[in-house]
């Protein structure tokens, strides 16, 4: 992992779909949840996105809230 994914994690946000231009960390869990099972996007959406819901399964949310509004 990059230390820099913690960061985008709280600044890049979702390009497409029913969650467009939301932050990728306020994505909610059962969007993260459908991912995981549907499979993960290519590139580097797909690896925030499948870090992000690592951070949510195992309740560790409240990590990136220092990185917020940086």
């Amino acid at each position: 992992m990059d230390p820099q994914d913690l960061q985008r994690l709280v600044t890049m946000t979702m390009p497409y779909g029913k969650y467009k231009d939301r932050i990728i960390a306020d994505l909610p869990g059962h969007y993260l949840a459908w991912f995981a099972r549907e499979g993960f996007p290519e590139g580097k959406l797909g690896k925030l996105l499948a870090l992000m819901h690592e951070i949510d399964h195992n309740n560790l949310r409240s990590l990136l809230d220092p990185l917020r509004g940086r």
